[in-house]
């Protein structure tokens, strides 16, 4: 097996509907400008609240893909 490394950036999702969908668009989103995604950790969930009502669903994504640097 050969060595890789991998980066892992940390992005905040949000949905009006659920905790799955605000995750679900944070790594699609991140696979519109990432290559090779590999893992994404969902870490914490929050919702933004005003009067005392939900307004959104928010996930905080961990999301790893192979690193590409210069040698």
């Amino acid at each position: 097996m050969s060595e890789n490394v991998y980066k892992v950036i940390e992005l905040v999702g949000t949905s009006t509907e659920s905790w799955e969908r605000a995750a679900t668009v944070a790594v699609e989103r991140a696979a519109q400008s990432l290559r090779d995604l590999r893992v994404a950790e969902v870490t914490t969930l929050d919702m933004h609240l005003e009067d005392g009502k939900v307004l959104a669903y928010r996930a905080k994504v961990k999301v790893s893909f192979k690193y590409e640097g210069s040698d």
